[in-house]
């Protein structure tokens, strides 16, 4: 009885102490785990990915070089934000921002501001507006600690028991081990949902980060009414996608439109 007395004492401690707000949005989120383990691991995963000889990091070109100055100001935006509203003490981004040769459709942003377009992408983004788009929802992620909380809630998923221990060591390998876990479908389903919602958040905070880096999010939809198309028609049913159906992203987008645009100075 005293031990359990003592793992709710414990447990408790930790959520009070991780409880955080995302920027923006005001939702409130539980992180169990350090943004200098999580920063530091995103870091050298992402060296260890452009130094990998199989990718091609393009450089020296326009398209490069679009991919660095569109990043440059909306990193810069976002840093002026965070300091204006005191946000500053909790993020140490280190902003990388890099174009690899690939025809995946696809652009990510790690913790930290480690930021990867894929060349594959360009032609759906047509322009620096487009390329905002995709950037400032990537960026998203990283601004709203998506990858934290996701390993949080799995640490939760885990059992309360074996949370609580990694969560008070702070065991790196214990960190490997949750990520690497797989769920059964009932988990899988539950966080699906929970990956849909982020994508949402994630939309909502690109759409405000692009406006302030001088970017009309109008341009929001046009771009995602593209990636649209991309489908041919052709989805999965919404309740199994990690990704809002594009009708309803589009119209949440649509929604929130007015809310960015309080931000935008062209």
């Amino acid at each position: 009885m005293k031990k359990l007395h003592g793992i709710i004492i414990i447990a408790t401690t930790i959520v009070l102490n991780a409880c955080s707000s995302v920027p923006i949005t005001g939702r409130k989120q539980f992180i169990a785990v350090s943004d200098a383990e999580v920063n530091q691991s995103a870091a050298q995963s992402y060296s260890q990915l452009l130094s990998d000889p199989k990718t091609k990091v393009i450089t020296n070109t326009s398209d490069a070089q679009r991919v660095k100055r569109i990043g440059g100001r909306l990193s810069a935006a976002i840093e002026r934000y965070l300091k204006d509203n005191g946000y500053a003490n909790q993020y140490d981004f280190k902003w990388e921002f890099n174009l690899i040769d690939s025809k995946e459709v696809n652009a990510w942003c790690m913790p930290g501001g480690k930021v990867a377009v894929y060349s594959g992408i360009l032609p759906i983004t047509k322009d620096d507006a487009g390329l905002a788009t995709v950037m400032g929802h990537e960026i998203g992620h990283a601004i709203a600690k998506h990858s934290a909380e996701r390993i949080s809630q799995q640490y939760v998923a885990q059992g309360l028991g074996s949370a609580i221990g990694v969560a008070a060591s702070g065991s790196s390998s214990g960190l490997v081990n949750i990520i690497n876990q797989s769920y059964g479908t009932v988990g899988q389903l539950a966080l699906l949902h929970y990956s849909r919602g982020q994508e949402t958040e994630a939309d909502r905070l690109g759409l405000t980060f692009m406006a302030m880096a001088g970017y009309d999010p109008h341009n929001a939809l046009t771009f995602w009414k593209r990636m649209a198309a991309q489908g041919n028609g052709q989805q999965q049913p919404e309740f199994l996608s990690t990704h809002p159906a594009d009708a309803t992203r589009i119209a949440n987008i649509q929604n929130r439109i007015p809310e960015a645009m309080k931000y935008y100075k062209p």
